[in-house]
């Protein structure tokens, strides 16, 4: 098996190394960049001037206009991966919204937002999650009626992550209650300011408050404000929630957090010796490389499958939720025991002060193992689609 790119792609490799040797001190620091952030945003304008953040996305849209080149983009995520470098501006808005908009919106709608999400100057949050409507999204119950121009918009969400700071929010609502429960439900955009929205925050075991319960009241949305056909939002969550589950823990992602790992064993010692010098913990370290690597060459299966049109990258692609949300919790949590007292620190203690620390990332990515889709529902799919195993359990 050749995993070797290619010369020509070498030379984009070191073009890419080159850049980010060079341009690193403009990055902003810190683990989560908010869109918020001046010098986020001047670090995603350099990023699409280069052509190495919104890459494919045409430039009458505020992309960069390229042809689409897989192995670019994947070079890109692990060269900026390996450095630790912000790769740009991310979020729902970006990862998931701009997708669908690409694929399903109308004209109208891609120049209206997806210029300004590109750069940060429009937050989204994603109104999904209901609290009789988690991993069985398609029971949303919250309701929106066609009355002259406007959709009258009334229920609750809930886990509805930035949605304290976000402008504007794409919202799963049911609006042909007679239909099937996936094909009643519709794809509206609107603003977080409107009239009727009620925003209430819920923090969690990190002790930071992304999350929060919104309630719709009498929430008025102009009827052009639906994407795609009224109905028919199923297809566009779908859209959505692929580009979701392929963005939660990518190896890249999971291979910058284990070397760091590897430097904090490096430098933690008990009795004099270092961490990573004790048989037991670097078992763990050596079973957890293992792991990366194979999450590394299931990407590069999805990889194939998309260089090769006609193969079907879908149970590979629920893989890489599946195995990297958990991946990284265990990372986290060996850095946590290899940090000894320091690991169980809590409050205002020092190590927690800054969002990358490992306790936080630990919590978080417990989290994760649960939001996009639980395990034990990936696991579900995976078997049922994947390998053809029924349902229920067949009798002897």
């Amino acid at each position: 098996m050749d995993l070797h790119y290619g010369p020509e792609y070498d030379t984009f490799r070191e073009e890419v190394r080159t850049f980010i040797a060079e341009n690193r001190h403009k990055a902003p620091t810190g683990s989560r960049t908010s869109p918020k952030d001046p010098v986020a945003r001047a670090w995603q304008e350099l990023l699409i001037s280069r052509g190495y953040a919104a890459r494919t996305v045409p430039k009458q849209y505020g992309g960069a206009g390229l042809e689409p080149d897989i192995l670019e983009s994947r070079i890109l995520s692990e060269e900026f991966a390996r450095a630790g470098v912000s790769p740009g501006l991310g979020g729902q808005g970006i990862n998931m919204l701009v997708p669908a908009l690409l694929e399903v919106g109308s004209e109208e709608q891609k120049r209206q937002f997806i210029p300004p999400t590109l750069t940060g100057e429009i937050i989204w949050c994603q109104g999904y999650s209901e609290p009789g409507a988690g991993s069985d999204l398609a029971a949303l119950s919250t309701r929106a009626v066609l009355y002259g121009d406007n959709w009258v918009v009334n229920g609750q969400k809930i886990w509805t992550s930035t949605a304290h700071i976000a402008d504007w929010i794409f919202c799963l609502v049911r609006t042909e209650p007679d239909s099937p429960k996936h094909r009643g439900i519709s794809f509206l955009l609107f603003r977080m300011d409107t009239p009727g929205i009620d925003v209430r925050p819920l923090v969690d075991m990190t002790m930071k408050h992304s999350f929060n319960e919104v309630f719709f009241t009498d929430v008025r949305v102009p009827s052009g404000q639906i994407v795609g056909n009224r109905g028919e939002g199923w297809r566009v969550a779908n859209v959505i929630l692929g580009n979701e589950r392929d963005s939660l823990a990518t190896s890249g992602q999971s291979l910058s957090r284990l070397n760091q790992t590897i430097e904090l064993m490096k430098r933690e010692t008990v009795d004099g010796r270092r961490v990573i010098d004790d048989p037991v913990f670097l078992d763990r370290l050596m079973r957890l490389q293992g792991r990366v690597m194979s999450m590394q060459y299931n990407e590069l299966r999805v990889l194939s499958a998309k260089l090769n049109s006609g193969q079907d990258a879908t149970m590979a692609r629920l893989i890489t939720k599946l195995q990297g949300t958990e991946l990284r919790h265990e990372i986290e949590a060996l850095a946590i025991d290899a940090m000894g007292e320091h690991g169980v620190a809590y409050g205002d203690n020092p190590y927690l002060r800054d969002e990358g620390s490992f306790q936080f990332w630990y919590m978080f990515y417990l989290g994760l193992i649960i939001g996009g889709g639980t395990s034990q529902i990936q696991k579900n799919i995976i078997a049922e689609r994947g390998l053809g195993m029924p349902k229920e359990p067949r009798l002897a």
